[in-house]
């Protein structure tokens, strides 16, 4: 689902962080991600099921529709915090997930994805929300993805929450994920990869841009 296609204020938010200008100012990078994450969060709470609750009022009672799965966020460190967040602010009894990935490079611009830090509890039957400002290869969402299974069992659903994603990454995760278990959300489509496999427009390093410059 490329929420990015129906004209709404997702757009003007994903421009900001676009803007070299603007996002050199790095806490309106996070708002703006956080923001994100809200309209995200949004759009998939349309997805869950609901069950008819009566609940009291001052004056009364009414009949109101909650929702009833069991959710799971998850963010892939740490460029993902803010994002992370804003799902978090509408799905606020959620629990909570955290997997730390980075690239290690070897020669030829050539990397693999590391994985050294995974936080969950069991999301077995649970909806899960794994998000991740950028998608470029696909490889360190589809890692994350296996290895909370792998360790913390199966769950019901899982949405996939990226702003900003490669058409490359589009077709790594159609051929490695289960179609009928996944909902894909992003706010935007980048034709391009650099050699190093940065997305073209893009924003550059998204992490960087909000917590500054790693060592």
């Amino acid at each position: 689902n490329n929420l990015g296609c129906s004209n709404s204020l997702l757009n003007q938010f994903i421009a900001e962080m676009r803007d070299k200008n603007i996002q050199k100012d790095s806490m309106r990078f996070r708002r703006n991600l956080e923001r994100l994450g809200e309209i995200f969060a949004y759009e998939i709470s349309k997805t869950l099921d609901y069950t008819r609750k009566e609940v009291i009022t001052p004056l009364g009672i009414a009949e109101c529709s909650i929702p009833e799965n069991d959710i799971i966020v998850s963010t892939i460190l740490r460029a993902g915090l803010p994002l992370h967040n804003g799902i978090l602010n509408f799905f606020d009894h959620a629990q909570n997930a955290f997997i730390a990935a980075y690239r290690k490079y070897g020669k030829d611009n050539k990397f693999t994805i590391q994985l050294e830090y995974v936080s969950s509890p069991s999301i077995d039957g649970k909806v899960l929300i794994l998000s991740d400002p950028m998608l470029a290869t696909g490889a360190s969402v589809i890692l994350a993805y296996k290895k909370l299974r792998e360790e913390k069992g199966e769950p019901k659903y899982t949405h996939i929450v990226c702003p900003i994603a490669s058409k490359a990454s589009l077709g790594y995760l159609s051929k490695n994920l289960p179609h009928k278990k996944v909902t894909l959300w992003v706010g935007a489509v980048d034709e391009e990869l650099t050699n190093k496999s940065y997305i073209v427009p893009g924003l550059g390093d998204a992490g960087d841009l909000a917590f500054g410059d790693k060592l």
